[in-house]
């Protein structure tokens, strides 16, 4: 199992690490890393490892079994062996972006109030499915809702629950489509908000910013239609 660095800090970018396996398709398993894997809507991290002698584009990174992280090479290399002592550096701008569109997403939630039934995060545009009959009428106040919270520069933070009361608090989870993950115990939750009643809560395993004022504006993109219940909400970040 690979432990995951970004959940005890979002900000760490450089790191060391050591290389514990390979997969069968050439990607590389680290001891502990700073790559998010893909999950949550959130794409996997990209950047680079090095180690004497050696150096590895990271095109993305995914989860593999057993807990382990995987990052993908940008192409077919000779691995570092299992064992080598690397250092690791994400592709930090890209990664800051994500963190802040994750977060922003968290906000629409917020000012939309409905179940999500899917979602995706990108640098620029990102989006989140709601069971929604109709769309939002007046879209422009929506949008300035969503950049109310983020000039309010609320602080995010982290909490732990259990299964257990997290099956005893059902309205924490707002996504239809993706269950929070249980297998560890706990559950993590990102809260946002000074204490609470908070302006959000609920089980998270992304990355974020640390205040919502990190995020910048926020552009409320086209609404589509979906389904008979689905709208698709599109959230753009222009700087």
């Amino acid at each position: 199992m690979t432990h995951p660095l970004f959940i005890d800090d979002a900000y760490l970018a450089d790191a060391p690490g050591s290389v514990a396996g390979h997969t069968a398709e050439g990607g590389v398993i680290l001891d502990r890393a700073v790559f998010y894997p893909t999950g949550g809507g959130q794409p996997g991290d990209s950047g680079h490892i090095t180690w004497p002698g050696g150096t590895m584009e990271v095109a993305t990174t995914v989860k593999g079994e057993g807990g382990a992280i995987v990052l993908v090479p940008a192409a077919p290399q000779a691995l570092p062996p299992v064992g080598t002592a690397v250092r690791q550096v994400l592709d930090w701008s890209r990664r800051h972006r994500l963190m802040r569109m994750h977060t922003a997403l968290h906000l629409l939630s917020v000012v939309i109030p409905l179940p999500v039934s899917g979602g995706a995060i990108g640098e620029q545009r990102s989006r989140l499915d709601f069971n929604m009959d109709e769309p939002p009428e007046d879209t422009g106040s929506l949008e300035a809702a969503l950049n109310a919270l983020v000039d309010a520069d609320l602080p995010v933070s982290v909490d732990w629950i259990t299964g257990a009361e997290l099956d005893a608090n059902p309205e924490l989870v707002k996504t239809m489509s993706v269950a929070p993950p249980r297998g560890a115990g706990r559950i993590r939750l990102v809260q946002i908000g000074e204490a609470a009643p908070w302006t959000d809560r609920q089980p998270c395993g992304g990355t974020h910013v640390a205040r919502t004022g990190e995020i910048g504006w926020l552009r409320l993109g086209k609404i589509e239609k979906k389904g008979r219940q689905n709208r698709r909400v599109y959230l753009h970040l222009d700087d």
